[in-house]
């Protein structure tokens, strides 16, 4: 025997299947949080070099969707340096990485711990000094020393690369005439930056990844690898000279993007 239901009845119970397969599926979607927004990129240079050093970084990072800061660094002293460098950093808010390229290193080991919501740190060929520790003392563990000029300014003395050598000490896989731009352009560093002791250890509380640099002439890498191990850094190691960023942006970019995630 069929039953018939009345066309009202069966037009009521399709109107709720509907209605709760709509509920369900909104339930469903709402179930799924927004992405957390991406971590502020915060890029300081090192001595002989400036914020545009950075540029082809940059814009991998833009492309990936990552906010960005490049803050100029005064290379007038680490510990002046450092304060400089935590004024911008309180200006910028939610989540960052901070990155640090030679001499930057040690001002990003020091700034990280003034600000909240510093994510990770990353080394890129950089000094990672110790408490107590001067860039100075490192400095001198490198072999051979750096060909540098120095200049006596209001107030201490200021230091380059010999032009004449800059290729070879910094940026030996560049090509000549990017290399010789470079050696004119370079920005000096007050000595202060080499004797000013490091006050803060940022690495200790703050996961660090650190791309050390094999052919490198400013920075020996043997220095690096004691550095990162010391700073207990995820490393990863790489075939370039000190001016990694602009030779190898892609294996720059990898790194701190693996610190972002």
């Amino acid at each position: 025997m069929r039953i018939r239901f009345p066309r009202l009845v069966v037009a009521g119970v399709t109107a709720l299947l509907l209605l709760g397969g709509t509920v369900s599926a909104t339930a469903s979607t709402s179930s799924h949080p927004a992405p957390a927004p991406k971590p502020t990129i915060v890029l300081v240079h090192g001595a002989w070099a400036d914020s545009s050093s950075w540029a082809p970084v940059i814009d991998r990072l833009r492309h990936d969707g990552y906010p960005v800061r490049a803050i100029a660094d005064p290379l007038q002293g680490l510990t002046s340096d450092t304060a400089y460098v935590t004024s911008y950093l309180s200006t910028i808010d939610g989540p960052k990485v901070l990155v640090g390229h030679s001499y930057g290193g040690a001002v990003i080991t020091n700034a990280a711990t003034s600000v909240p919501d510093v994510k990770s740190l990353v080394y890129i060929a950089g000094f990672i000094p110790a408490k107590g520790e001067t860039i100075g003392e490192l400095a001198a563990k490198s072999t051979p020393p750096l060909p540098l000029i120095t200049t006596p300014v209001p107030g201490g003395a200021e230091v380059i690369i010999d032009p004449a050598q800059f290729r070879q000490a910094f940026a030996g896989d560049l090509d000549p005439t990017t290399a010789a731009d470079l050696a004119i352009t370079q920005r000096p560093a007050n000595t202060n930056a080499v004797t000013d002791v490091s006050a803060t250890e940022g690495f200790r509380t703050i996961p660090s990844w650190d791309l050390i640099t094999r052919q490198d002439h400013a920075i020996n890498p043997d220095l690096q690898r004691f550095m990162a191990a010391r700073a207990n850094a995820h490393t990863t190691e790489v075939d370039a000279s000190h001016a990694v960023m602009l030779s190898r942006p892609d294996a720059v970019t990898k790194i701190i993007e693996q610190a972002a995630r």
